[in-house]
């Protein structure tokens, strides 16, 4: 056998060594990247993916308690179904999912309860997962408003759904392309809390006299002044789709309460899923495998709705005016849709934090008060307004002192969505947008549970439905710009991790 030259050995082994290390090394760090794709945003980056469903959430068994309304209300047909809708999204480091489900409001346990089963058969940790309610006023009970019934069963059978929905939106994730864009739609949003003329009758149920402004006024009235805060009529949009340009989903929103005019006794998603249908149809997207996801959640709409106070009332056939108002956002929104730049990958990015927030508790004389007008009502239920509201405060009695609320913000490339638990004035959302790091930014109400009506304090100061004391409406006065500057310090959280470098 030939010898090695000293010399040679004393260069060339510990030249094959470094090598030989310096293979293994890649080795381990290709087996620990995430896939790779080539495109313009991220040559050799990682795979950006997306899986949307959905979920049918329609009750199994009728009749059911319907909420939305100060009354009972029973249904015992279904329109159309109650669905909830999901999207998941992969960068290839985090994922994050949205899940918006048909129902007026939705408590934090089942939020949490679902996002807990999701996340342990995802691996998507639970601060990464936005649940939130569309607020159709003609979809099952699950929270305890006024004198709806609770439907024991089906928040049972909810909570698995929205687990359910997370996990296959999750498992059907594919490479995908994302972009944003914002639509204008003026002609469906009304804030409807208006000022009146001096001497206009606004009774409160607490006979204090001191409202000075009215919410849902007679139309076309002669004591009508002026609307008594702004409406917001941007559509922003995300749109995704498969790398062979198929359409996979659209999260829109839009700050709409709801619309209203469902036949009687019967279920319905309102306009949010009528959006879902129609969307489809304008996109050309029917028949896609899998099936396009349509999603519409609700912006801050605590204040507006599809009433335009101050033009007579036109009657229309039950779910008419769902259908109008449905087509004429969709096509503002696939306006915005043909606008979107699309981008191979981009970063995502999730925060959550709690606040604490006092509750407006009735003292002793209100109590005692209310408890009076009960007694001298019989039992319920009760349909006049003031004998409503004392059930309310005898049941506010009850609450804790203070409540603890979850906010969120998410960041996907530029775009940035911040989120309420509340029915949130459309001041908030404004603001929050105005003041955000991100262009765009928008904010989904009723996410992640329910925490009732969110007035600015000056809108308290003018009183009105919304600030009526009750299940609905209990935070202390002051929550709102706690809840305003909290999701702020998210949202410039994330603008700091972004520019640092942390992502």
């Amino acid at each position: 056998m030939t010898r090695m030259n000293p010399f040679r050995r004393q260069i060339l082994l510990p030249a094959v060594r470094w090598a030989r290390c310096l293979f293994l090394a890649w080795l381990c760090l290709a087996w620990s990247r995430p896939a790779t794709a080539a495109g313009p945003d991220s040559p050799a980056g990682p795979v950006f993916q997306a899986g949307a469903v959905t979920v049918d959430i329609t009750p199994e068994k009728l009749p059911v308690s319907s909420a939305g309304s100060m009354t009972p209300r029973m249904a015992d047909q279904v329109h159309d179904p109650l669905q909830v809708r999901c999207l998941v999204l992969d960068d290839g480091r985090s994922k994050v999912a949205i899940a918006v489900c048909d129902s007026c409001m939705i408590p934090r346990e089942i939020f949490d309860q679902a996002k807990d089963q999701a996340s342990r058969a995802t691996g998507i940790p639970t601060d990464h997962v936005l649940c939130s309610a569309t607020h159709t006023h003609t979809a099952v009970t699950v929270t305890p408003v006024f004198q709806s019934t609770v439907e024991t069963d089906y928040c049972r059978f909810l909570t698995e759904r929205i687990a359910a929905a997370i996990v296959q939106a999750h498992r059907q994730r594919e490479p995908a392309r994302i972009g944003w864009a914002v639509g204008y739609n003026p002609r469906q949003v009304f804030n409807r809390r208006w000022y009146m003329r001096p001497g206009a009758q606004m009774p409160d149920p607490f006979g204090a006299g001191s409202d000075q402004v009215r919410m849902n006024p007679p139309r076309a009235h002669s004591d009508l002044l002026r609307p008594a805060g702004p409406i917001d009529p941007e559509i922003p949009v995300i749109s995704v789709q498969a790398r062979d340009g198929r359409p996979l989903a659209v999260l829109a929103a839009y700050s709409l309460h709801y619309v209203g005019g469902v036949p009687p006794r019967s279920l319905s998603a309102d306009y949010f899923g009528e959006f879902a249908r129609q969307l489809t149809v304008l996109m050309d997207a029917a028949g896609t495998d899998p099936p396009f996801v349509g999603i519409m959640a609700n912006g801050t709409s605590g204040d507006i709705n599809n009433i335009n106070f101050s033009e007579p009332a036109v009657t229309r056939q039950p779910f008419d005016q769902i259908r109008l108002v449905a087509a004429d956002v969709a096509r503002s929104a696939v306006q915005a849709i043909r606008r979107v730049p699309y981008h191979d990958w981009v970063p995502l990015d999730m925060v959550e934090t709690e606040v604490e927030a006092a509750v407006r508790r009735p003292d002793a004389a209100e109590l005692a008060q209310a408890r009076n007008i009960l007694t001298e009502a019989g039992p319920g239920p009760w349909r006049d307004r003031r004998t409503v509201y004392a059930n309310e405060t005898v049941h506010l009695a009850e609450y804790p002192p203070t409540v603890r609320m979850k906010l969120q913000a998410l960041r996907i490339g530029d775009l940035a969505i911040a989120t309420s638990p509340c029915e949130t004035f459309v001041e908030t959302g404004l603001a929050v947008r105005q003041a955000s790091p991100f262009r765009p930014t928008f904010v989904i109400e009723l996410a992640n549970g329910y925490n009732g009506y969110l007035p600015t304090p000056e809108q308290h100061a003018l009183g009105g439905y919304e600030t009526w004391r009750a299940k609905s409406s209990y935070l202390e006065v002051d929550a709102e710009p706690v809840i305003r500057r909290t999701l702020l310090e998210l949202l410039q959280t994330l603008a700091q991790r972004s520019s640092a470098g942390d992502r």
